[in-house]
């Protein structure tokens, strides 16, 4: 037996969604099943050609090979801020109010350390994104769930928090287009959040990995055209969705310039930053060409209709997402109280992988998220097994 001890920080991060499900793939791959994982979203779209090519030229440049220090990142923050305002209307100071990160997750699990004291507490939506839970326990402070659900839109209801919960917060972490719920949240919401937050003097984090996967017109809003001041809020993206660099992992964070101060002297002690070709390619992403986004867009607006269309064929009805690369849907009898044990005999018998709406919170019960990471042959297969599943 080792003679050591670990920390407490890590006993509420005993389990999560993500590696529940990664278990029970495992077993059903040595079973012998073929598995359709669409329980991860992590998109199966390759990253557009011009971004590769500039990464591939990058490491031919020995200059490239070194560690990258804050001042390097500018012309990635240059062209972040002009990006942020081309699409938003917004003007960004790139000194100040930009921050690069090693995918946007980085941002949201780093921020409770640089906003909150030990057993403070951070509002999150429940059901919401595993890692805002654990950036808060690593920092030491307590959560209040905010009910996400159906009955008001997937939006939560600031007038229910108790006061003496108020009292003790410190940060509200919102994300829409929403996972796992694919909702969008309107303007007038994210208006009354932020006039929450200052109310109650809070930091107000939107995580914000979806700007452009709103889909038949549907326009998705930026936190600062309800904050345009930026005086209350940070915001987190991502060129995983969009651009399809999930592995790539480049983020990056928008905000209050004391909150962007506090993350990058936190970030400063953790870690540098990504490799200067993988940078150069983020940039040839936010400038070049962007009809690579709207194919992707389109791609999985396709694999939504695609997928509810096969379920809804045996009598599963899903309701059609205006967003994300996501399903949110509502388990069918006898299912509803036990998602966790639906998705892992699924997987099990079918090959099929899927995320139980328990895994994201209390409230995500009676749910199952399917991330659309496969193409029409795959997801019509997927569907077929699942139709098989659910008559038996």
């Amino acid at each position: 037996m080792p003679n050591f001890r670990l920390s407490q920080r890590l006993a509420p991060l005993q389990r999560n969604v993500f590696a529940d499900m990664d278990r029970a793939k495992a077993v059903a791959i040595a079973a012998g099943r073929e598995v359709i994982d669409l329980s991860l979203g992590s998109s199966d779209l390759p990253a557009p050609d011009h971004v590769v090519a500039v990464i591939a030229a990058s490491l031919q440049d020995p200059s490239t090979h070194g560690y990258l220090l804050h001042q390097g990142t500018l012309p990635f923050r240059q062209v972040a801020a002009a990006w942020y305002e081309r699409k938003f209307g917004l003007g960004v100071d790139p000194e100040t109010e930009v921050l690069l990160l090693i995918g946007s997750q980085e941002g949201t699990a780093h921020l409770p350390l640089a906003v909150m004291e030990p057993g403070e507490i951070a509002l999150l939506q429940d059901p919401g994104y595993p890692s805002h839970a654990g950036g808060v326990y690593l920092a030491g402070g307590e959560i209040y769930r905010l009910p996400t659900t159906a009955d008001r839109g997937f939006l939560p209801d600031f007038s229910t928090i108790p006061t003496e919960i108020l009292s003790r917060s410190r940060l509200l972490v919102l994300s829409y287009p929403h996972n796992p719920t694919t909702a969008i949240a309107p303007l007038a919401f994210f208006e009354e959040a932020v006039a929450f937050c200052r109310h109650h003097q809070l930091v107000l984090a939107h995580d914000f990995p979806y700007p452009d996967l709103g889909f038949d017109g549907v326009e998705v809003p930026s936190i600062f055209q309800a904050d345009r001041q930026k005086q209350q809020a940070i915001e987190f993206f991502s060129l995983s969705k969009s651009y399809n660099m999930g592995g790539f992992r480049v983020g990056f964070a928008i905000g209050n310039a004391e909150l962007i101060g506090a993350l990058r002297r936190l970030k400063a002690v953790v870690d540098f930053n990504q490799y200067q070709g993988i940078l150069a390619g983020a940039i040839a992403a936010l400038t070049g060409p962007q009809a690579c986004v709207e194919a992707t867009r389109q791609r999985f607006r396709d694999r939504r209709d695609i997928f509810i269309n096969a379920l809804a064929a045996t009598g599963w009805t899903i309701p059609k997402p205006v967003s994300t690369m996501y399903l949110w849907a509502p388990l069918p009898e006898p299912w509803q109280t036990r998602s966790l044990e639906f998705c892992e005999k699924l997987v099990a018998e079918t090959g099929v992988a899927a995320s139980p709406g328990i895994g994201f919170g209390d409230c995500g019960e009676g749910f199952v998220r399917f991330a659309l990471v496969h193409d029409r042959d795959r997801l019509e297969e997927a569907a077929r097994r699942i139709t098989q599943f659910l008559a038996r």
